[in-house]
């Protein structure tokens, strides 16, 4: 009985580690917008400020690239593909995205990855899912719908849809792939090791997409207006690969290897609620009442999610009713 107790109180340490790094990775993603918008409206190209922010982690992460070199041999997969879905797919389709669908739209299309990484987990890993995390799915896309207002620039473009659903796609793949370095054992791969290379990928993907070489340079020795204030351009630059990329991506990773994909991908979904109210103090963009509402409701959709999902380990069981169900805590298969 002590050992079981022990045990439970090691998971749930566990599990409150992994929601603090979840949060803090929401945080950090959610503050990329507030400091590219002055850039963008600076000059630079939404694609070129994309390019800088994974060129520029990846060059803060490349010793550690050449510390876990080993893992070029061990998981060349894994690192090709959280490097052209995690980093380089969801950038690249949610930009195109926004060329032919209001952002709004575009924003929420994405973070249906939740769904989708219950979906994954439900059908294709053939384990059950807990009811507590399916709710926190809907109450948090039907906040994010109102914290995007997607009601004020709603059309109907196909195409545009479907590139907003391939970076949702791709965010999955960032969860499921996040969740690879959760097997136990010595060769589980170092998250630091799989994000540098996922970085070193997906700037070179992007380097063709983007094309930097047309890229304005001279806009990065200027300064940046941010609601009436001058903020230096590198500055800017600064926070966004260091806070919105490099923190973001580790602590994002670390949070799904001690939660799950699917737990995970529901706090995630604070990054819009972060973007939107960091907006609103930094750039001036005033949050409406249903913003407000909307954000509460993605709040309780995130807490429900994870405060009813067992920690991984724990067997603890999910629901209960006639029968009582448990989600497994494993990783994903290699």
């Amino acid at each position: 009985m002590p050992v079981h107790t022990s045990e439970s109180s090691r998971g749930s340490h566990g599990k409150g580690a992994g929601l603090g790094l979840a949060l803090v990775s929401a945080l950090a993603f959610g503050g990329s917008g507030v400091a590219a918008k002055p850039l963008i409206e600076a000059g630079l190209d939404p694609l070129h400020v994309v390019w800088l922010r994974v060129a520029g982690a990846a060059l803060v992460m490349l010793p550690l690239a050449v510390r876990h070199r080993a893992l070029v041999r061990r998981r060349p997969t894994l690192l090709a593909g959280f490097g052209l879905l995690a980093v380089a797919g969801v950038q690249a389709c949610y930009f195109a995205a926004l060329s032919r669908i209001p952002v709004g739209v575009a924003l929420l299309v994405e973070y249906l990855a939740p769904a989708l990484v219950l979906g994954w987990v439900r059908f294709v890993q053939r384990r059950p899912v807990s009811r507590a995390a399916a709710l926190g799915v809907v109450l948090a896309a039907g906040g994010l719908a109102c914290v995007v207002e997607v009601w004020s620039g709603l059309s109907f473009d196909a195409l545009g849809l479907l590139l907003a659903l391939g970076a949702a796609c791709c965010q999955v793949g960032y969860f499921v792939l996040s969740d690879q370095g959760s097997e136990a054992g010595d060769q589980a791969p170092d998250p630091l090791g799989v994000i540098a290379y996922g970085l070193l990928v997906g700037a070179a993907v992007l380097t063709v997409v983007a094309r930097p070489w047309s890229m304005d340079w001279s806009a990065l020795a200027g300064s940046a207006d941010m609601n009436g204030t001058a903020v230096p351009a590198f500055a800017l630059l600064g926070w966004i690969v260091l806070v919105a990329t490099v923190v973001a991506y580790i602590t994002g990773v670390l949070s799904v290897r001690r939660l799950s994909p699917q737990v995970a991908g529901v706090v995630a979904c604070l990054e819009a609620v972060v973007a939107t109210v960091l907006a609103w103090v930094l750039l001036g963009e005033h949050l409406s009442a249903p913003q407000i509402v909307g954000g509460a409701v993605v709040l309780l959709g995130a807490f429900i999610a994870q405060s009813s999902t067992p920690a991984k380990g724990s067997g603890e069981p999910v629901a209960r009713g006639g029968v009582e169900r448990e989600l497994s805590a494993r990783g994903t298969p290699a």
